[in-house]
């Protein structure tokens, strides 16, 4: 459900000065099958949240997700709530198919929104370097694959009642949205799927504390 294999995504910016991004495929970091059915939607924007815990050690960050994808299931919801999540050392792991609405606790809509969680508690800590840098290649890509504009890049808290994504990434996003705007006009993004092997070897890294 949702596998890139190693196809790379369609992108229709200049190809000029294009940067490839490695998307790690579920089944690389772990990921259960779905326990239910999804309901699909079209994206018309992109909302950006943390996870809510903390991490410190960023070899724990693909069992941390496991433990996410666990919870929701628990909650009732068919996987991960999000689509796309990013760890503190800016690898980009796979979550729900995004032609599949994501999920929330709180009250607001998630239909037509791309969801993109950088893994951590941004009350407590700040995003690193190498998170943001990659947040901004992920939202590149989305705005381009997706035709949206940079604008509706926002935080989860501008939609909801929630402290969500942390006001140390929620202050940072007029800069995230400044640098998307460069690198489309650099040549965008080309996300690029990292499965199998290939995909098991990088998990195998960022648990050793490698990657």
């Amino acid at each position: 459900m949702g596998t890139l294999g190693s196809a790379v995504l369609p992108l229709r910016a200049s190809a000029g000065a294009q940067r490839t991004v490695e998307l790690i495929c579920r089944q690389a970091w772990g990921a259960r099958n779905p326990t239910g059915d999804f309901e699909r939607h079209r994206i018309r924007r992109i909302t950006v949240h943390h996870s809510a815990v903390a991490l410190r050690d960023n070899r724990l960050a693909p069992s941390r997700l496991r433990s996410h994808q666990a919870a929701h299931q628990d909650r009732g919801w068919p996987d991960i709530a999000y689509h796309l999540l990013i760890d503190r050392n800016g690898n980009v792991y796979e979550g729900r198919p995004r032609w599949a609405v994501g999920d929330t606790s709180t009250n607001y809509d998630p239909r037509g929104h791309l969801l993109v969680m950088c893994e951590g508690n941004f009350q407590e800590q700040r995003p690193s370097s190498a998170q943001v840098q990659a947040l901004v290649d992920v939202l590149a890509w989305g705005v381009d694959r997706y035709d949206v504009g940079v604008r509706t890049i926002r935080g989860h808290l501008e939609y909801a009642d929630t402290a969500c994504p942390g006001r140390a990434l929620q202050r940072r996003l007029g800069e995230v949205r400044r640098r998307v705007r460069e690198r489309l006009e650099a040549g965008g993004i080309r996300l690029a799927g990292l499965c199998g092997e290939e995909g098991a070897a990088r998990v195998d890294a960022i648990e050793a504390g490698k990657a």
